[in-house]
């Protein structure tokens, strides 16, 4: 009888280290927050302009112009500066607030997906199986 107990403790325990469920017994409950990547996408989001960029550029840029020339021809380059100045200061100004970061989509055991994004790029690739943590973050688990 203990030679049949100690049998089948090594076999429940062989089999739970092999990741099989003892037969009879029921499957392990499915990670409802596991999947795997499906992608992994870097993104450029362009900036607003809030016009201070244009006002600034367009007021430095009339300045210079009007240090060039004399009577039409300085009416002339203050123009042209102006608007030379204005549009590169708005140019600026949305160039400085850009945004940039990664998307990893996620598609779940469930069949839903989910992506999370990130400011730094990830370590996962498309095909990795990762478990969502917290909703926000992504850890990687073993194949």
């Amino acid at each position: 009888m203990r030679s049949m107990f100690i049998t089948a403790a090594t076999l429940a325990f062989c089999a739970v280290a092999n990741g099989q469920p003892l037969p009879g017994t029921p499957a392990t409950t499915p990670c409802a927050s596991c999947g795997v990547v499906e992608s992994v996408r870097y993104v450029e989001k362009k900036g607003e302009g809030s016009g201070a960029g244009l006002i600034a550029g367009g007021v430095v840029g009339g300045v210079l112009g009007h240090q060039i020339g004399s009577g039409r021809g300085n009416t002339a380059a203050t123009i042209l500066g102006a608007g030379a100045g204005a549009y590169a200061g708005n140019q600026i100004e949305k160039n400085a607030k850009k945004k940039t970061y990664w998307v990893v989509s996620v598609r779940l055991d469930d069949g839903s997906k989910q992506s999370i994004t990130s400011g730094a790029k990830p370590a996962f690739k498309q095909g990795d199986r990762v478990k969502v943590v917290d909703g926000k973050r992504l850890a990687l688990l073993a194949n």
